[in-house]
């Protein structure tokens, strides 16, 4: 698996991080939590996101998440989504951190398995080498899984839709069953479950500032253990 890691900014390596969770669990919330206390440490952030992190990748988005677009095959999503983390990678991802940069990513290949694969049913296997052939089989160094429970995810998303703070152009998978998000959190859980050195779990469903601390004290060990308690 290709790593992210490997160039220094001043005097740290970087890194690629990603936020994962189901719909409502906070991640655009706590991504610019984490720019600050990483900048605090002195690393240079820049933040994206999937779909969409590209100006390519902001088309496909469009097509993915209307919800006009109920009918679209599976084998159809994922290959969009698969074509917009091509164009992600490869314009903005690596070039990033080639240039010794840490970046942050709201979704990655996480959210394809678990939604493409656990949840639409597809194969996994088939997904994973279609990363591999692809997509560079590029893999984050830290993943933060925000955890709750659908219920409480699902409210949370339509409240920020109904209050106009989410755009209700992009509610395609709000509007699945709820059946439907219980197999994306526990297809989530089992893959931190199968790479806990990659994960961690963070209680999404506890008030912003709680949410805050505890990720703030997953980043310090992380950079503890990566580093050395001398090059936070």
């Amino acid at each position: 698996m290709a790593r992210a890691t490997g160039n220094r900014n001043n005097g740290h390596t970087d890194m690629f991080i990603t936020l994962e969770g189901i719909e409502g669990a906070g991640k655009t919330t706590q991504l610019k939590n984490i720019v600050a206390i990483l900048e605090v440490k002195g690393y240079e952030c820049v933040t994206s996101r999937e779909p969409g992190g590209t100006a390519i990748g902001a088309q496909i988005r469009r097509i993915l998440l209307d919800p006009q677009n109920s009918a679209m095959d599976a084998g159809t999503e994922l290959l969009l989504y698969m074509a917009d983390r091509v164009q992600h990678i490869r314009s903005f991802i690596k070039p990033h951190l080639s240039a010794g940069r840490t970046v942050l990513c709201d979704r990655f290949f996480d959210a394809t398995l678990v939604y493409q694969g656990y949840a639409r049913g597809l194969d996994k296997e088939l997904i994973r080498t279609l990363h591999r052939l692809v997509c560079d089989d590029l893999q984050p160094d830290l993943t933060l899984l925000f955890d709750l429970a659908p219920e409480v995810g699902l409210a949370r998303a339509w409240l920020q839709i109904n209050n106009g703070g989410r755009t209700g152009l992009e509610t395609r998978f709000e509007q699945e069953q709820l059946v439907f998000h219980r197999k994306v959190r526990d297809g989530y859980l089992d893959l931190a479950n199968r790479e806990p050195a990659r994960f961690r779990i963070i209680d999404a469903g506890r008030d912003e500032a709680s949410v805050t601390r505890a990720v703030e004290k997953v980043l310090l060990s992380f950079l503890n253990e990566r580093n050395g308690p001398n090059q936070l």
